[in-house]
């Protein structure tokens, strides 16, 4: 039986798969937007969130957490320093998912998933 495995695993071990949620929140929070398919899109977004929330607090606890979570990332400063002022008024919700025309070579269905 699968109780508490919501999480959708890709096909991936664990660490590939926390691999690939830091890499596709690393390039929404450089580029705003990112394409990806829906079921990827959906598992970034409370993800993405969770982070923004932490960057919100700011302070260097915040700063350790955001770390351990983005693998040391260069993002890092800019979530604590530009990402998180700008949610400050906002209590959640900072991603919107938008669905797009299914991808031709497999068919699979595809996302656009944003900050708001």
């Amino acid at each position: 039986m699968r109780h508490h495995n919501a999480n959708r695993k890709f096909g991936r071990k664990r660490n590939v798969r926390r691999a690939l949620m830091v890499s596709l929140a690393r390039e929404l929070f450089v580029h705003g937007k990112i394409i990806t398919t829906d079921a990827k899109a959906r598992e970034l977004r409370p993800y993405a969130e969770k982070l923004i929330t932490s960057a919100k607090e700011g302070g260097s606890i915040a700063n350790r957490k955001l770390a351990g979570k983005m693998q040391n990332n260069p993002i890092v400063g800019k979530l604590v320093s530009i990402v998180g002022p700008k949610y400050k008024d906002r209590t959640g919700g900072y991603t919107r998912i938008t669905k797009m025309e299914r991808r031709m070579s497999d068919g699979s269905k595809m996302a656009a998933i944003e900050l708001v």
